[in-house]
């Protein structure tokens, strides 16, 4: 199987998801399935239906994130430097609006481009991957092409 490139936070955050999802979710669904049984006729019990679905998305749910954990490669982006790569932080002006934005690269399982962290798949990151400082990257996106220039770009 392909190695998953995480970075030490994005690790932490699912290794805290699954270790909440089998300390306090899975017995909390456990006993509310329990409960529910108490209720008699299962064949009629949305109490008791409504709790195995969630049993089953948490199950599912701490079988995803332990395959993650079991593939992942911890990439420690302050012991990196030069062009831009996993993990690089990146400041990039908008040549058309003028609009700058920050983003971070990283897996695909710790992406969030609300918080800034760009999926490495993502078109934006695949064109700014080996590029320099004051570079110009043209990218298409669904909602056209863009270009940008890189301001600046850090490892920390």
């Amino acid at each position: 199987m392909e190695k998953i490139p995480l970075t030490r936070a994005g690790f932490d955050k699912i290794d805290a998801e699954l270790k909440t999802l089998k300390s306090v979710e899975r017995p909390a669904i456990i006993r509310a399935i329990a409960e529910a049984r108490e209720h008699g006729d299962l064949s009629e019990n949305a109490e008791y239906h409504s709790a195995k679905e969630k049993q089953s998305f948490i199950e599912g749910r701490i079988k995803e994130l332990e395959g993650v954990i079991s593939l992942a490669d911890v990439i420690d982006p302050a012991k990196l430097s030069g062009a831009i790569k996993f993990g690089a932080t990146v400041a990039l002006v908008d040549e058309d609006t003028d609009e700058e934005k920050t983003y971070q690269i990283v897996g695909e399982y710790e992406a969030d481009i609300e918080r800034g962290l760009l999926n490495i798949k993502s078109p934006l990151a695949r064109a700014l991957i080996g590029k320099e400082e004051g570079d110009s990257v043209e990218v298409r996106t669904p909602g056209g092409e863009r270009s940008y220039e890189i301001l600046s770009i850090a490892y920390k």
